[in-house]
């Protein structure tokens, strides 16, 4: 298949595929995103995350239909926990989806997290932005649902949905800090369980001891599997979405996600080359057992490290 071809000619088909080498590695690909670098920029992403159970899946299905009916095309990365057999996507969110999946305006693909621990894989960043060169109006990036470690999303997402559920015990567990601070819009999934009102107290209290003025995020309770209350959440995230442009914190966060993506790229690259002269050389093994017995402390192998493969690079 020509993967330039089937970009100039909106194929879905190319756009799995081209996706598919992101996750393999290939050079082509990361070649063929340079090209077509300046196509992207257009697209809004929005994060849905939160705990496990929470409802995720349906949430962004919901949104995901409400986008359809205004015309708008959209993209759905779910991100899903890695199978340690294959490398693949566990739950496959598209199962819960598949109504979708015959939209031509709509494209989904589950993602694995391959061990990330912050809940996304790098190869994310590469879909986002293949989707974005298709033409995609909204990217959304549905995440795992690891817990508080879970907040690589509000270094790629323009809004941040975290949807919380009644009933998950210790009294809204995400009080202790961590992944409820990334919340541009709160939503209270399954308010038709005991408790739901509770929950989004607990929430609002919670923003109110953070002491946010410029923006204070909505907190709306919903019943996704019904579709109640999905248009009034839809309203706060686009009302977020104006909040971040007519402060200009819009073009801030982009700039902020530009600078953490170079420098994710860049520690790659230097890892890379680290890894190669592990294979090429028993240098770093060299090290390693000098450290070991003490002859060296790990500061100092670290500065040989580097030592090492700016000599590399000079050759």
């Amino acid at each position: 298949m020509d993967i330039r071809a089937g970009l100039s000619s909106g194929s879905k088909r190319a756009a799995a595929r081209l996706i598919t080498m992101i996750e393999n590695g290939d050079p082509e690909a990361i070649e063929i995103i340079k090209e077509n670098y300046h196509k992207t920029g257009k697209a809004r992403i929005i994060g849905i995350t939160g705990p496990p159970g929470a409802g995720k899946s349906t949430v962004t299905d919901k949104l995901a239909k409400l986008v359809r009916k205004q015309g708008k095309k959209a993209a759905i990365i779910a991100v899903d926990p890695t199978s340690p057999f294959s490398g693949g996507a566990i739950l496959g969110d598209r199962i819960r989806m598949s109504d979708l999946n015959t939209d031509e305006g709509v494209f989904i693909r589950s993602m694995g997290t391959r061990g990330a621990l912050g809940g996304l894989s790098k190869s994310v960043h590469g879909a986002i932005k293949v989707m974005d060169i298709f033409g995609y109006d909204y990217i959304f990036v549905e995440t795992v649902g690891v817990g508080q470690s879970e907040i690589d999303i509000v270094k790629i997402a323009d809004t941040v949905l975290m949807v919380m559920v009644p009933g998950l015990g210790d009294d809204i567990q995400a009080i202790k800090a961590g992944i409820m601070e990334i919340g541009d819009v709160f939503a209270v999934n399954k308010s038709d369980r005991e408790g739901a009102e509770k929950t989004a107290t607990e929430i609002e209290v919670m923003l109110d001891l953070n002491g946010m003025t410029e923006y204070r995020p909505p907190v709306k309770n919903i019943i996704a599997k019904d579709n109640k209350g999905v248009e009034e959440l839809w309203e706060a995230i686009e009302g977020h979405y104006e909040y971040m442009v007519s402060s200009g914190n819009f073009n801030k966060r982009r700039e902020k996600a530009i600078e953490t993506e170079v420098l994710e790229i860049f520690k790659q690259n230097l890892l890379d080359k680290v890894m190669r002269l592990q294979k090429n050389t028993e240098y770093l093994s060299g090290l390693i057992i000098k450290v070991f017995k003490k002859q060296m402390d790990p500061y100092t192998a670290a500065l040989e490290l580097a030592n090492i493969l700016n000599k590399e690079e000079g050759k």
